[in-house]
């Protein structure tokens, strides 16, 4: 019966985002979760704030909000992961996206996911191996630039983990996305600081059954 249990795929996973953030669904529940999320910032606005501008910042939250799902929902995304809590009085300018599980084939019939994270990993710089709850993963991390034609508004610091969901078949793959825009002149250590915040979070990573 323990052989039998072990050789199910999981049906799921937990993650452990930090204190002051929000978890966003993107399938269902997305607006009930961005409703909440304005409410509780407009709740948290400083005293004195003018009433008369309270709708407005209502309104920028909200579309600011939407922006966010919509871009993560364009990367595939199933779960969002927003700080919506200030650290020490700043707002981090970072983002945690869980996407869609996706299918790739095997290397070869009788090598199994590994084989394509090693496969990945000799063509992905910065590229290394990780483990998530006994579960081989690739980590990847780098700097993008700004580029408009890509669509890409600002230059931001991202790390990826590609982790194959065990016994499934076919082979699945989950890709965790963080993501930190990076400002002008901004000190770098500042986002090592927020990696090594995302790494912690993916330290949590367990697989649910």
């Amino acid at each position: 019966m323990a052989t039998a249990e072990h050789r199910r795929a999981p049906t799921g996973f937990n993650l452990v985002p930090p204190p002051g953030w929000d978890v966003i669904p993107l399938h269902t529940g997305t607006d009930e979760a961005m409703d909440r999320i304005v409410r509780r910032a407009v709740a948290q606005l400083p005293v004195g704030f003018p009433k008369d501008d309270i709708p407005k910042a209502r309104l920028k939250l909200t579309q600011e909000m939407k922006k966010v799902v919509r871009r993560a929902r364009a990367k595939g995304g199933m779960t969002l992961y927003l700080p919506t809590e200030r650290l020490h009085g700043v707002a981090l300018p970072v983002s945690i996206v869980a996407a869609e599980p996706i299918e790739i084939p095997r290397v070869t019939p009788d090598r199994g996911p590994e084989a394509v994270l090693l496969a990945l990993a000799s063509e992905t710089p910065g590229a290394e191996m990780r483990e998530l709850d006994d579960t081989a993963a690739l980590r990847s991390e780098r700097d993008v630039p700004d580029d408009a034609a890509q669509g890409i508004d600002f230059a931001h610091r991202q790390v990826e983990y590609f982790v194959p969901i065990p016994d499934s078949a076919p082979d699945l793959y989950l890709t965790f996305s963080f993501s930190a825009v990076i400002a002008p002149d901004s000190d770098p250590a500042f986002y090592d600081t927020l990696v090594e915040l995302f790494d912690a979070v993916m330290s949590t990573f367990r697989w649910s059954y």
